[in-house]
């Protein structure tokens, strides 16, 4: 066993030759690298595989002898000052590891196909093999120093793999967002990582958590300022799992390739705030308030999340909120002192939310086969609906991984976020309300996405209260169903057609229209849509391919089961808690998890009820619409689409705005901080050049206007000047005598 924990070093550096051999190819062997390209892809797959069975396997050591091992080497030793390097293994690590190379392994495979037709495809996988190596390097850490490393390595890669088409404005400008804000939360980590070295001396963290409780036990330590650096600590956190107020980034990080948005949701950048504040746990638990404020934090974020994804229309961004809702609950978790919860939810989320980011990639590759490469619109579940014949596999999947997230039993979801609902109660009664309704919250939004992706029907238009023709229910379906009196044919050249007038197809009626042949050629090329090499006709949306069905399907074994592993039946047989028994002690947890199964089996039928609500609302509102009229004014006066009639409608657009336009919490970050900081510059471009520089050019100018106007005076003659002299010098001695008389 001592020997597999010596060569522990390898879990963060056997994916690095993969993006190491790429680019060194690329640019000695540009061609051959090229044309092998699925290879790499392939050796991908088999580093992170390596990894992973690694991982595993440390991971039944630990659960057989909860055991914790540490490696470090000096490099750089100084008189009084050491800085060394090394890795720690402990169930912390362990589950992040395993977390990371699972869900990694998911999405490399799923990208082969997803991304198989992209110019950028070996760049691609040069920056997530890197993305995963700086991820394993960064839960290996053994000091705050390492971490700080590789956090900024996170950074770089999720900067690069968010703005990766960065050709489109839109991406290039995603990019620049997240790396800024998170700059913000990456200044106050380094800020706060000095402050405890210079409390304690030290940045590994055996010696910097013993040295720390010493001077707090001994209150040898000023509070205030220990807490301002736990505060720096947390900023970190923050910006990194999106969290308020440095959440904005994240909606906007949806710009990058699907498979990148299941990778940063599920299991690297947002999970790495997480893994900081479960690291930082025992530093944390013994400052005073601190612990009350990484769970306000948590509580306002879960609570917010939720809110901006009530009406998103765009379907990875309204995943995104939900990344922000749930990573707040972990972080209210943390913040409550119920770390067992945090980490299980963590772990059963990752699984969850993969597998809806992969599922929502699958229903965009099917929407591009009839909208062509148009974002906007191929994400937007305004043009989606009545997917559910044409991709039953990514529907199914895609349906368990929402009532997973809903909270549902018996999948992973329940299990950990009834954990922390149940907690919340014990913690504050306030935070439990908002807790328990957000679950509520999360049960609608997630219901609303699945009906508007996958339910509805074609060609029904309804009439605004005018009589006039307004813009369809969200519901409607844009290719429709079996049936349908127009023909397939007709279908597709009608939807290229409006596709070609206003740059992607619209919501339209049962009127056929003839089509002359120039029409004809100009849509001839979005006839055929290119899948693996073969061209075929789609008159409809199709399945993914098996390569991309195939992470889905495992993720679906994942979702279902994986949330077993918490459950506490008895202390012998709670796997989780053996495995976490080492970092529990470290909190001063009692590790024993009986449960009581009548309290058990009433707190889940309160929060079933609740989700169950929160879903009946949501199908209520956004069922497949009917033929008739009867709930139009409802479903209008929500959505923002029929007038504004009363009071509760006013309510109901209200919220709409709240969530749509993102609580105006990016707008007010653009007056108040870019626009003030670009008023700012000007004033200080101004200052400088008009007073700085103003001065003494000022100066000189003077000089300069003086002298020639002495040049033109003077004559050459020693008389005159002498006579100017003392005519100044008596002039002046008068006036003097004159004012101190």
């Amino acid at each position: 066993m001592e020997q597999t924990y010596q060569y522990a070093w390898i879990i963060p550096f056997l994916p690095l030759p993969v993006p190491m051999l790429i680019g060194l190819g690329l640019l000695l062997f540009p061609t051959a690298t090229k044309s092998l390209r699925r290879m790499w892809a392939f050796q991908s797959v088999l580093l992170l595989s390596i990894v992973m069975i690694f991982s595993m396997n440390l991971s039944i050591q630990q659960i057989n002898s909860s055991s914790v091992y540490q490696y470090v080497w000096s490099w750089i030793i100084n008189n009084d000052f050491s800085l060394e390097f090394g890795y720690l293994i402990d169930p912390l690590t362990s589950i992040m590891s395993i977390l990371i190379t699972t869900v990694g392994i998911m999405v490399l495979i799923y990208s082969d196909n997803y991304m198989s037709h992209d110019h950028g495809y070996l760049r691609f996988f040069a920056y997530m093999s890197f993305f995963s190596t700086s991820m394993l390097g960064l839960v290996t850490s053994s000091n705050l120093i390492q971490i700080y490393i590789f956090w900024e390595l996170v950074g770089i890669c999720s900067y690069l793999l968010i703005g990766f088409w960065f050709t489109r404005p839109v991406a290039a400008k995603a990019c620049q967002k997240a790396f800024v804000t998170n700059r913000v939360g990456d200044f106050g980590l380094l800020l706060g990582i000095l402050g405890f070295y210079w409390v304690t001396g030290s940045f590994e963290f055996r010696d910097l958590f013993q040295i720390f409780n010493n001077l707090i036990s001994n209150n040898e330590v000023n509070f205030v300022f220990v807490t301002l650096c736990a505060v720096l600590l947390f900023a970190g956190a923050i910006a990194k799992s999106a969290q308020f107020p440095l959440h904005v980034w994240l909606p906007d990080a949806m710009e990058g390739p699907t498979p990148i948005s299941a990778l940063i949701h599920a299991a690297t950048m947002v999970a790495a705030g997480i893994f900081l504040v479960a690291r930082l746990m025992p530093l944390f638990i013994v400052i005073p308030h601190i612990m009350n404020f990484i769970s306000l934090i948590g509580i306002i974020t879960v609570f917010l999340g939720a809110t901006l994804a009530l009406a998103q229309k765009d379907i990875k961004r309204g995943l995104a909120y939900s990344t922000m809702s749930q990573l707040g609950y972990m972080m209210l978790a943390l913040g409550m002192g119920s770390y067992r919860s945090a980490l299980f939810h963590l772990i059963t989320h990752a699984y969850s939310k993969a597998l809806l980011f992969l599922g929502s990639g699958s229903v965009i590759h099917s929407m591009e086969a009839l909208v062509g490469y148009c974002p906007k619109k191929s994400q937007n579940m305004v043009l989606m609906g009545g997917l559910t014949k044409h991709v039953p596999i990514t529907k199914n999947s895609f349906l368990l991984g929402t009532l997973s997230l809903c909270g549902i039993p018996p999948l992973a979801c329940f299990w950990s976020k009834d954990e922390i609902l149940n907690d919340s109660w014990l913690y504050s009664p306030i935070f439990a309300i908002i807790a328990w309704s957000t679950a509520g919250l999360t049960a609608f939004y997630m219901c609303r996405i699945y009906l508007l992706t996958f339910e509805g029907h074609l060609n029904v238009h309804f009439q605004n209260y005018s009589g006039k023709r307004n813009t369809p229910l969200y519901s409607i379906s844009l290719w429709g169903k079996e049936g349908s009196k127009i023909s397939n044919q007709n279908f597709r050249l009608v939807t290229l057609l409006k596709m070609k007038k206003n740059g992607c197809p619209s919501f339209f009626s049962n009127k056929v229209y003839k089509m002359d042949e120039n029409a004809k050629n100009m849509i001839q090329p979005f006839l055929y849509i290119p899948n693996f090499g073969n061209t075929k006709t789609s008159l409809y949306p199709y399945e993914s391919d098996n390569t991309m069905l195939f992470p889905i399907l495992i993720l679906i074994l994942f979702t279902l089961f994986v949330g077993f592993l918490g459950i506490p039946f008895n202390e012998d047989v709670d796997i989780l808690s053996k495995w976490l028994t080492p970092s529990i002690n470290l909190l001063h947890k009692n590790s024993n998890n009986s449960i009581d199964w009548y309290e058990f089996c009433k707190d889940a039928v309160f929060s079933v009820s609740i989700a169950s609500f929160g879903i009946f609302i949501a199908f209520f509102l956004y069922k497949p619409v009917y033929s008739s009229f009867q709930n139009l004014d409802l479903i209008n006066s929500f959505v923002k689409m029929g007038p504004k009639r009363n009071f509760s409608d006013k309510i109901k657009n209200t919220i709409y705005d709240w969530s749509y336009n993102r609580g105006y919490i990016d707008a007010f970050y653009g007056t108040f901080f870019t626009a003030g900081m670009r008023k700012l510059a000007e004033f200080t471009h101004f200052f400088d050049r008009r007073i700085i520089d103003g001065i003494p050019n000022g100066v000189g100018l003077m000089s300069f206007f003086v002298a020639e106007v002495i040049k033109s005076v003077g004559g050459g003659r020693i008389s005159s000047y002498l006579f100017f002299y003392f005519s100044y010098v008596s002039i002046f001695l008068l006036i003097y005598y004159f004012l101190h008389l």
